[in-house]
């Protein structure tokens, strides 16, 4: 059986217990909000920095972040991580307000130059992927050739990066 309770009671419970809940979710979204700041400062990424041929490049949130002429570039690894390679290709001014067709099997080489060229810079027109002329490519794309502005990006077992015409080539070591 259950016992009678008068209305002003059930009021006075439900207040009581909308009470403690309310002060349940305030202490752990404020301990939450605590333990994010605290856990985040001692990561000690965000003050990871090197300078590479006078360039500043900062480490934060897993990039390496470079300010050029006004640009903000991005990239997944310092200077002194990669290797080096011997290359004279045009200057992001040939890229300017035109569309930029890309190549590679590394969808993270494709983001990567997103960002960079069309997300945080807006240097190009539009970016697109196309498959290099003479080449059977599985997924439908335009086919494109070098009087188009080109990056092909391909698997090799030696990093070069040449360029033919408007074709860009950089070819390496997937893991690079």
């Amino acid at each position: 059986m259950r016992k009678i309770i008068t209305k002003q009671s059930e009021t006075r419970k439900r207040k009581r217990n909308q009470l403690m809940i309310g002060a349940i979710l305030v202490l752990v979204m404020g301990l939450s909000t605590i333990g994010y700041s605290l856990s985040s400062g001692g990561t000690g990424d965000s003050s990871s920095s090197i300078i590479y041929n006078g360039i500043q490049f900062t480490k934060s949130s897993g990039l390496w972040y470079a300010e050029i002429n006004d640009l903000t570039f991005s990239f997944s690894y310092n200077p002194k991580e990669v290797e080096k390679t011997e290359t004279i290709v045009n200057s992001l001014n040939s890229y300017s307000e035109k569309p930029l067709y890309i190549y590679s099997e590394n969808s993270n080489a494709i983001t990567e130059i997103y960002r960079n060229l069309v997300y945080s810079n807006r240097i190009v027109l539009r970016m697109q992927e196309a498959c290099p002329e003479g080449q059977t490519c599985t997924v439908d794309m335009p086919t494109k050739n070098c009087t188009n502005n080109f990056i092909i990006i391909k698997s090799a077992n030696e990093s070069k990066i040449t360029q033919t015409d408007n074709c860009v080539f950089k070819e390496g070591k997937t893991e690079d």
